[in-house]
């Protein structure tokens, strides 16, 4: 599977786990792989939980930065797929330290053309841009 791909999943998952908030981390996991088409590798598995896990360990810190960056919009009236994109690129901008500005931003904006509005991935590169620039 592509880092593209693994990342792609990895939204799916944070995404899922916003609509499932009564139930436990490890059962939306268990169930989201189990409905995968194909096997998930063992390696792309643990990035995807990685990218998950380290987004929700900063979410308090994650959901500040997207607030003090997107000037007159708060975290709760975003729609939640934008939020999930940006709470992922965020993570990796400022907390996995493995993912070059330039690919999380763009991976971003790939996420938002493809499952989001027309308006989501200008509104998603301007918060980004402005993350990276802290």
């Amino acid at each position: 599977m592509s880092r593209r791909s693994a990342r792609k999943n990895a939204f799916f998952l944070l995404f899922q786990m916003d609509f499932n908030k009564t139930e436990e981390y490890e059962q939306v996991k268990e169930i989201f792989f189990a409905e995968q088409d194909e096997p998930v590798e063992e390696e792309d598995k643990q990035f995807i939980v990685s990218k998950v896990e380290g987004t929700r360990s900063h979410m308090d810190e994650i959901d500040i930065i997207i607030g003090d960056s997107a000037k007159g919009w708060n975290t709760d009236r975003m729609s939640k797929v934008d939020l999930a994109i940006l709470r992922l690129a965020v993570y990796e901008l400022k907390f996995s330290g493995d993912t070059p500005v330039g690919v999380a931003i763009n991976e971003a904006v790939e996420l938002a053309k493809k499952f989001s509005s027309d308006e989501a991935p200008g509104f998603i590169n301007g918060i980004l841009g402005k993350v990276a620039a802290q």
